[in-house]
């Protein structure tokens, strides 16, 4: 089935720091998509791993996991992520996750259960900005079923392809009959990621100054002062450049 992409009106969200949830303007028809996804065994979904996040059912399928195993839903950073053999089953979701013009790390389809909760938790790491920029496509889901993130709910409209910043705090809800199943694709954000999220109205979280966010304009002077105490070369190198921008931040 080929996918299709077209622009999506949708509501201007409030924006914080940074940007939290993001519809993106992809759609993809579902009626292959649901075939496919209605055709994988029920023994080839693995129970997520973090057992103490979520309550009653939350499951996950790996189409692409490190050495292609189909048994590793575990997201590490840095693996050797290939596709599983699930997903060459699947054409019409290879298609949706081509798409995508950038390099893929982890992409699962997550299920959460009738009845099932998400707890509020946060993915170190998880936004744009952090090299991550973490998609959803919701294949199989109905309108009560909600996200919150960062305290405000947010449905996640089925075929559309949506950003999560997935560091904020966010949980889910699903209240029906059957389980919430995502395409959920783990990119690495480059430039066409980054040119498409600022195109859709996306926000990016502003650079440290100082390139360190622990490093501010109420504590640099510390840092310099520290830093040339303890005399190292490389050490009085980074002094002096953090001198010359809290130069300019006066």
């Amino acid at each position: 089935m080929p996918s299709t992409s077209k622009t999506i009106a949708t509501k201007p969200f409030q924006i914080r720091s940074s940007t939290r949830f993001l519809p993106l303007p992809f759609y993809f028809e579902l009626p292959e998509l649901l075939r496919e996804l209605h055709s994988l065994p029920s023994a080839a979904w693995c129970q997520h791993f973090n057992t103490r996040a979520y309550e009653q059912a939350w499951s996950a399928l790996p189409l692409r996991a490190v050495g292609g195993r189909v048994d590793d839903i575990v997201p590490v950073e840095g693996g050797d992520f290939q596709d599983t053999a699930w997903l060459a089953q699947c054409p019409a979701m290879a298609r949706v996750i081509d798409r995508f013009d950038c390099a893929k790390t982890s992409v699962r389809l997550m299920a959460l259960g009738p009845g099932a909760r998400i707890l509020p938790h946060r993915d170190a790491g998880g936004a744009l900005e952090d090299g991550l920029t973490r998609l959803h496509v919701p294949l199989q889901t109905t309108p009560d079923v909600l996200f919150c993130i960062d305290g405000e709910p947010i449905h996640f409209a089925p075929g559309q392809a949506w950003y999560l910043n997935a560091s904020c705090e966010h949980s889910a809800y699903n209240p029906g009959p059957q389980a919430r199943v995502h395409l959920m694709i783990d990119c690495v954000t480059n430039p066409w990621l980054q040119a498409v999220f600022d195109a859709a109205g996306g926000v990016q979280r502003p650079a440290p100054v100082y390139g360190d966010a622990a490093i501010n304009d109420g504590n640099v002077q510390a840092v310099i002062a520290a830093l040339r105490a303890a005399g190292q070369p490389a050490g009085l190198a980074l002094a002096q450049r953090l001198q010359a921008l809290a130069a300019t931040r006066l």
